[in-house]
């Protein structure tokens, strides 16, 4: 699908999303069935800003141990091909973040009628479940909203709404569709300036974005916002070379293969 297509696609999400978002907006405990809360170690003190954090599956593919039926790297022709969201985590200016805020614990049934953007846009791309908060493995999303959305959920809300929030976030402001149009294109020959890759985006959304790398590999571009989601420059440094590649996605690899490298999620 190309970076367009994707736009057409985000202003139904954005329409639909705000809409739900005024729907499903309440306090945690107003259902009949007692709430299951994700334990946390000690009072959170207040965030300062929020990371989206938007992965180029290829880099990550490139170096996933194995492939499955659940893994994003692993769908043949459908690979993602597109930058696709990591997580929205709230983070501090000391460079430390919260995690496993007091909050309910996830329950797939509040992101039911989000599963195919979620799958599509913000899948797992490893075969090993993710931790959660309970001291236990559990899908990727679950991960994202126990250990990221329950810190978030000052500003964000419930479960519901922590997902609608980062995927409009998502579709607003296109990383794609900028580093494409900048000619910044998957490519398996050719090395791109980090300073080029900064400036799209700072000619863009007016922020400077962090980006995060893997074996010489663009793997990660996030960025920061205000809590009432204004762009704000990233903490921290990129990790790039001055250089980096845009690989290609795999499009021969699917289910049943096994592949070699990290699992860091």
């Amino acid at each position: 699908m190309s970076p367009h297509s994707i736009t057409a696609i985000a202003i139904l999400i954005l329409f639909a999303g705000s809409f739900y978002a005024v729907e499903v907006a309440g306090d945690y405990g107003s259902g009949t069935e007692p709430v299951e809360l994700v334990s946390t170690v000690a009072e959170q003190r207040e965030f300062d800003y929020f990371a989206l954090a938007l992965q180029w599956p290829p880099t990550y593919c490139s170096s996933s141990t194995k492939c499955c039926a659940t893994s994003g790297c692993c769908r043949g022709e459908d690979n993602p091909s597109v930058f696709t969201i990591h997580g929205l985590w709230p983070d501090y200016n000391d460079g430390t973040w919260p995690s496993c805020c007091s909050g309910p614990a996830f329950d797939a049934n509040e992101i039911s009628t989000l599963q195919s953007v979620l799958d599509k846009y913000w899948p797992t791309l490893s075969c090993s479940k993710s931790s959660t908060c309970h001291n236990s493995k559990g899908v990727f999303w679950a991960h994202e909203w126990e250990k990221h959305g329950t810190c978030a959920a000052p500003v964000t809300g419930d479960e519901t709404n922590y997902f609608l929030t980062t995927i409009n976030l998502y579709f607003k402001y296109n990383v794609t569709e900028v580093l494409f149009e900048a000619g910044y294109v998957p490519s398996n020959s050719e090395q791109y300036p980090v300073g080029g890759i900064i400036s799209a985006i700072e000619n863009a959304f007016h922020t400077t974005p962090q980006l995060i790398c893997l074996n010489g590999a663009l793997e990660e571009v996030r960025l920061c916002f205000t809590k009432d989601f204004k762009f704000r420059d990233c903490v921290g440094a990129s990790d790039c070379p001055d250089y980096v590649s845009l690989p290609e996605a795999d499009t021969t690899r699917s289910t049943g293969q096994s592949l070699s490298g990290h699992e860091t999620y």
